[in-house]
């Protein structure tokens, strides 16, 4: 997910905006003075591109596929050598793989951890790739304090909600770091970490003298997944292969330093196509916390959660009044049910409807939130029943690192979307 040392000009670039102002890292998001957050900003510090409409339609033709409404709607809107990499694939469809990741914190996942997975599975089908899924539970023991034991747990429970999106077995390989680091894998940490310094660490992820060392150690363990062999079962023994990594843009740092140090160890630099932030429930300026449930929608929350949350919780851009909600109409820029709808339906002339008709005052809030909840609780009730169905043997298959043929990871159908 180089120079010998980091150019000056782009050590700027990768400090830790201060605390006073908008500050995205890959372990806080706050907005500005109101809450918000300036993505334009971002791409600038952070140098990035946006995502060009003539950018969409090429992965579209190269793909046979329409691109997903999360790419359509500017969701999944900055990205790093996307161009270079359809350029690559232009001229041979098996020259990358897909990697994203998970950090188990939580029992169960809410709907805003599902937008990068569900997005990460149409990259897959559309481009017929294999994908490997980290499950960074040594980083939420160091981050958060949690047991090593109760991490693993976590990441084995989290698992079953990812596998439940439909990923295509034959080609995805899941594993948590605890289990799965050695070999390879730590070959290539050890690499990754002699290229960088402290200084530069320091600069990148904002880490201060009193940090544990177990922190200043971590990034070379999110960055190694993004060179191939660290997956000899799946890929061999070489660095041949590219590598394209969906995240939000707050894990940008891990793979900047990732992509500086790439060609110092025989790489190549990993390609990233990045999201802006799922909303609270409560709005732009509330946060999803675990300590505070009626702030998000949970996979496991029950209909009757969802729809009292999203009556109750979910932040309304409509006005004081039906009157003059009528004459003024809702407000867009703020309404939390507007901004799920965007995420989660997937007719677009249907939600150029709502959006019309909510803006202009013909529908009110309380009908935008039930066609909110009515979309929300059929989603889970899918994503419930998928995992319900889930057996020891499923995930064995995720985890399995038995060799996998190359026809298996490349070029084939996933069977879940059959299922």
């Amino acid at each position: 997910m180089a120079d010998t040392t980091v150019p000056a000009a782009e050590m700027a670039a990768l400090e830790v905006t201060p605390k006073t102002e908008q500050e995205v890292t890959p372990w806080d998001v706050s907005g500005g003075a109101d809450g918000k957050i300036d993505y334009e900003k971002i791409v600038k510090k952070f140098g990035c591109q946006t995502i060009s409409p003539e950018l969409i339609a090429r992965m579209e033709k190269l793909t046979g596929t329409k691109a997903h409404p999360l790419l359509r709607r500017g969701v999944f809107f900055a990205h790093r050598d996307l161009k270079e990499l359809l350029d690559a694939y232009e001229k041979d469809p098996k020259c990358f793989y897909l990697y994203t990741g998970r950090g188990p914190s939580s029992e169960s996942l809410h709907m805003g951890h599902l937008v990068p997975f569900m997005f990460t599975k149409y990259l897959q089908d559309a481009f017929k790739v294999p994908l490997v899924i980290q499950l960074t539970d040594d980083e939420k023991s160091i981050w958060k304090g949690i047991s090593i034991e109760e991490s693993r747990r976590l990441a084995f429970e989290n698992a079953k909600d990812i596998i439940a999106i439909g990923f295509n077995p034959k080609s995805t390989f899941i594993f948590n770091d605890f289990d799965y680091v050695g070999g390879n894998f730590y070959r290539n940490m050890v690499s990754i970490a002699k290229c960088v310094t402290f200084n530069q660490a320091r600069g990148i992820f904002g880490f201060t003298n009193e940090d544990p060392i177990a922190k200043i150690a971590f990034p070379p363990v999110q960055a190694a997944p993004a060179f191939p062999d660290c997956f000899p079962h799946m890929f061999g023994e070489g660095k041949k292969l590219k590598c394209l990594i969906p995240c939000a843009i707050d894990q940008d740092p891990y793979f900047r330093m990732t992509r500086d140090v790439a060609h110092r160890i025989g790489g190549h630099k990993c390609a990233l196509i990045e999201s802006r932030f799922f909303p609270s429930l409560k709005g732009d300026s509330g946060k999803m916390s675990a300590s505070d449930p009626n702030s998000a929608i949970y996979v496991t929350d029950t209909p009757k959660q969802i729809k009292n949350k999203v009556n109750k919780h979910a932040f309304s851009g409509g006005r004081d009044t039906v009157e003059e909600h009528r004459e003024k109409g809702g407000d867009l820029s703020v309404d939390v049910s507007w901004k799920y709808l965007n995420f989660f339906l997937e007719d677009d002339e249907e939600l150029k409807q709502i959006g019309e008709e909510y803006s202009s005052g013909r529908m009110l809030t309380g009908e935008i939130k039930k066609k909110l909840i009515d979309v929300v609780q059929a989603m889970v009730a899918k994503h419930q029943e998928r995992r319900a169905a889930l057996t020891q043997a499923d995930l064995d298959i995720y985890f399995s690192t038995a060799k996998r043929a190359p026809e298996e990871l490349f070029g084939s159908e996933n069977p879940c979307n059959s299922a």
